[in-house]
């Protein structure tokens, strides 16, 4: 594919890279319309539309086959509009879940039968809680999946994966950390913390998200996330997912967040993104099993390359 498309207003190069078959996008958000899908009164923004028909011109675009929607916090804890999605997407699709004490089992089982694999904890975008309280949040949600065979996912910062490291590899599923858990790009491998996640990942419990670049890195094209890849790769590339983050949503700096108004999405290119990642990897077989192997195996798609 030549030329350059657009997918809500942001410009997309098409890859270089030519995406396995089988390859799947690990982090992606649908929103509204918000009169069918109303936004939880205690969310921290209000985001614009963006629908399913969007995502599939984007992941034509960039060849992906496969997606997983990632419930997103403005939603709160109603995940209708997640599970439509996931539904109408069909096997292509999985969903992570976000849940709390009203969701009861048959909730659960439902969700399943819909395609959620996961439940995620949104730590970061509340404010990270101490440790314990943290600790404890991660191991009921745990305790409630793991009959499903689920995975928690997680959203947080390296201090509090850090703080955590001692315990994290012992809840009873794996554990998904988003966005290079976000370690500082400008810091480099040898910031404090890094090397408990690391650790982590050297478990085989762990995954870590390669998602999201803007939220570690304030450099153009975010060459200095390169490091922090690279070094992941180096440590497990079996325990590594990769996702756009799509439609971006996110403040920017010095940009204060208000629900009053719509908040723009950002404007990120993830067909140079998807060229990123194929350059972080290094060669084909790496690449393939960030993009194919490592969700197969995770999010139950069965088998790989299909």
């Amino acid at each position: 594919m030549t030329g350059q498309a657009s997918v809500l207003g942001a410009a997309q190069t098409p890859p270089v890279t030519k995406a396995p078959p089988g390859s799947c996008d690990c982090h992606t958000h649908i929103f509204g319309p918000a009169a069918d899908y109303p936004f939880d009164p205690g969310r921290t923004y209000t985001p614009g539309t963006a629908s399913i028909a969007d995502l599939l011109a984007l992941h034509a675009i960039l060849g992906i086959a496969r997606v997983v929607i990632v419930h997103p916090s403005p939603y709160g804890s109603d995940n209708r509009r997640t599970l439509d999605a996931v539904r109408q997407l069909g096997e292509r699709a999985r969903g992570v879940a976000v849940i709390d004490e009203a969701t009861d089992d048959a909730a659960l089982r439902d969700m399943h039968a819909a395609g959620v694999r996961g439940v995620r904890v949104n730590l970061q975008t509340f404010g990270n809680p101490d440790p314990a309280t943290a600790w404890e949040r991660l191991r009921w949600a745990a305790r409630r999946v793991a009959p499903l065979g689920w995975h928690v996912q997680v959203y947080t910062d390296l201090a509090l994966i850090a703080a955590l490291s001692g315990h994290l590899a012992d809840l009873p599923t794996p554990l998904v950390i988003d966005h290079f858990g976000r370690a500082m790009a400008a810091a480099g491998p040898q910031q404090p913390g890094f090397d408990r996640l690391l650790g982590l990942l050297d478990t085989g419990r762990i995954y870590v998200k390669m998602s999201a670049p803007h939220r570690i890195s304030n450099q153009p094209g975010y060459g200095d996330a390169a490091a922090i890849a690279r070094a992941l790769i180096a440590g497990n590339p079996d325990r590594l997912l990769w996702g756009t983050d799509w439609p971006h949503p996110g403040a920017r700096p010095g940009i204060p967040r208000t629900v009053a108004g719509i908040e723009p999405f950002r404007g990120e290119d993830d067909g140079a993104a998807l060229d990123r990642l194929a350059g972080w990897a290094g060669n084909p077989a790496i690449l393939h099993r960030i993009l194919v192997d490592n969700p197969a195996r995770l999010y139950d798609f069965g088998k790989t390359g299909q």
